[in-house]
């Protein structure tokens, strides 16, 4: 089977160029960027069906001592893509020079590429009319996929539809970067540039060799996915062969091998990860090993316990537990008011309480902890492939020290941890799951308690879970431009209690009540965000009925910060 190998440097990111590459159905793995390509490597099943390499983005600076692969991979003879500091590194490697720049190139920026009078050498004709194709609007995806190439042709064309000699194919990127090429390495052709000037896109004369400054993983990349796709297809002739069955069948069979007769323990929270992830367990394993353990920390939405244990038993869980434990968590977290501070208390809390039902359960010592972890927490958390991410924020089941012992110990299984929210639905769907849950909103693991900024209390959660209760149902039942509602149209959406109190007037009198923000986004994968152009009238309603059906608030916000540069959660 085909494959394409991304080195890892860091970047946010990274997982999602596999992901993007895995949906056109062309199987990626990830490896750290800076893996010896020994021999033994090479003869390996890690490298075995590798068509091309793909060179990540990072935090770190080429001049600044960040990693560099190994220089075997140019004498591969294989096609190798650079994305942002992976083009940085195979200019730097070669004789190029990086720079600092004045100014940071971030978000969307215009790009504009010409391969007009661009010398196509018959050696190299197909690998770079299939490259370039990515950046032809007239080319679909599936034309693409299908083997569509670039034609000189069609450059002329579009030169002369903008009326503007030597103008190209224009389109928006995504940037992030700090750090430019200041002189091309030998060899190296720039064929894109950005509107502020600078190579925004390389190739090489005599090598299947190219570079991009911006991230065409991101969605807000315009013809982000179709770049990707002239690379694979084009330019390394992929071909597609791969599926989330097969990755299903691949993690049946894993989690098989490595359980054997071992009970497994799931800390499930109802939300759509965890949920998931009982359904697998529950499909492949003997469902009287499996037992699935739900703690109601108070930390919970409005009804949440119910609903959890109908869906749970419609699974056909045998092995239900409950724990309630309100009243322990809201005692750990008196006093607290940092985030981290508040996440690591609760990540440790979660294992000593499931530590202490565990003991009443008799589960032996050979029980394996199963988490519904995905990538976005892992990478977050800074515990991507490569180990060069920089910590976002800590994740409750992936920073705790408690989690990490048992972690080292080889006690954790986390069946979703290569898995994208949307890859999850996908993955949900496949086993059959009710779509209410598959398209339920996603709830973060600390539950209420990184909605509530500051100290979290009994009263601060009591008026935050009604107030959000009243938020969701709203946009159920109000329709969108889609003619979906609006629930189904945004991608995730709650509120958060801020530690604020103003001053307003309800039936005149004083009223001094909390500030409550919304937050609706849209997304593809939860890496990257944009706000939810809300109607007015609905913005309008919804708070006009929250500040009067909840009386402890007395203001409400609307949170249009997109992802970055802020998270989706506040905390």
């Amino acid at each position: 089977m085909d494959k394409i190998l991304i080195l890892d440097y860091g970047s946010q990111t990274t997982q999602l160029i596999g992901r993007r590459i895995r949906d056109f159905g062309v199987y990626t793995e990830i490896i750290p960027g800076d893996t010896p390509f020994s021999l033994e490597f090479l003869a390996g099943p890690v490298f075995e069906g590798t068509r091309a390499l793909i060179l990540s983005g990072s935090p770190e600076s080429v001049y600044a001592g960040g990693a560099a692969p190994d220089q075997k991979i140019y004498s591969l003879g294989l096609p190798l893509l650079g994305i942002c500091y992976g083009l940085q590194r195979m200019t730097h490697d070669h004789g190029g020079k990086v720079e600092p720049l004045p100014e940071r190139e971030y978000g969307r920026i215009g790009v504009t590429v010409s391969a007009a009078g661009f010398p196509l050498p018959a050696a190299r004709n197909e690998a770079l009319a299939g490259f370039f194709a990515g950046f032809d609007p007239a080319l679909s995806l599936d034309a693409i996929k299908g083997g569509a190439r670039f034609s000189p042709g069609t450059v002329a064309a579009g030169a002369a539809a903008a009326g503007t000699a030597g103008a190209a194919f224009q389109f928006t990127a995504w940037m992030s970067h700090g750090d430019t090429l200041t002189r091309l390495a030998p060899g190296f052709i720039q064929a894109g540039t950005s509107e502020t000037g600078y190579p925004a896109v390389l190739v090489h004369e005599t090598e299947n060799w190219f570079g991009l400054q911006f991230h065409p993983e991101v969605t807000h990349c315009e013809r982000g996915r179709e770049i990707l796709a002239a690379f694979v297809f084009g330019a390394a002739g992929c071909a597609a062969q791969w599926t989330m069955e097969q990755y299903i069948e691949e993690v049946r069979a894993s989690l098989k091998s490595r359980v054997g007769e071992s009970p497994v323990l799931l800390l499930i929270s109802g939300g759509v990860d965890s949920t998931v992830a009982g359904a697998l367990l529950l499909k492949t394993l003997d469902p009287d090993k499996v037992h699935l353990m739900y703690m109601d920390t108070g930390l919970m939405r409005k009804n949440e316990t119910g609903t959890v244990k109908a869906a749970l038993e419609k699974l056909g869980a045998k092995h239900l537990h409950i724990v309630y434990c309100e009243k322990e968590f809201l005692s750990a977290l008196e006093g607290l008011d940092d985030p981290e501070e508040k996440r690591k208390t609760i990540g440790d809390l979660f294992i000593t309480i499931q530590e202490r039902e565990v003991a009443r359960l008799g589960l032996p010592d050979s029980y394996f902890l199963v988490q519904g972890t995905l990538y976005t927490d892992m990478i977050e958390s800074g515990r991507g492939v490569g180990k060069k991410a920089h910590l976002i924020k800590s994740h409750h089941n992936v920073g705790s020290p408690l989690i990490e012992a048992m972690r080292a110990s080889g006690r954790v299984i986390e069946p979703l941890d290569r898995l994208y929210k949307d890859e999850v639905r996908r993955l949900g769907r496949i086993l059959a799951l009710d779509e209410a849950i598959v398209s339920r909103h996603p709830f973060p693991g600390p539950g209420l308690a990184v909605r509530i900024l500051g100290e979290v209390t009994r009263e601060k959660c009591d008026v935050l879970r009604e107030a959000d209760a009243i938020f969701i149902e709203e946009l159920k039942k109000r329709r969108g431009s889609q003619g979906k509602s609006l629930y189904d149209e945004i991608w995730q959406a709650f509120a958060v209690l801020l530690p604020i109190r103003s001053v307003g007037v309800a039936g005149d009198v004083r009223k001094y009540g909390w500030v409550l923000a919304l937050r609706a986004i849209t997304s593809a994968d939860g890496m990257t965000a944009d706000v939810y152009p809300f109607p007015a009238k609905d913005l309008l309603e919804i708070s006009t009925r929250i500040t009067n059906s909840v009386t402890d608030i007395g203001r409400v916000t609307y949170d249009i910060s997109s992802k970055p540069p802020a998270t989706i959660e506040w905390e």
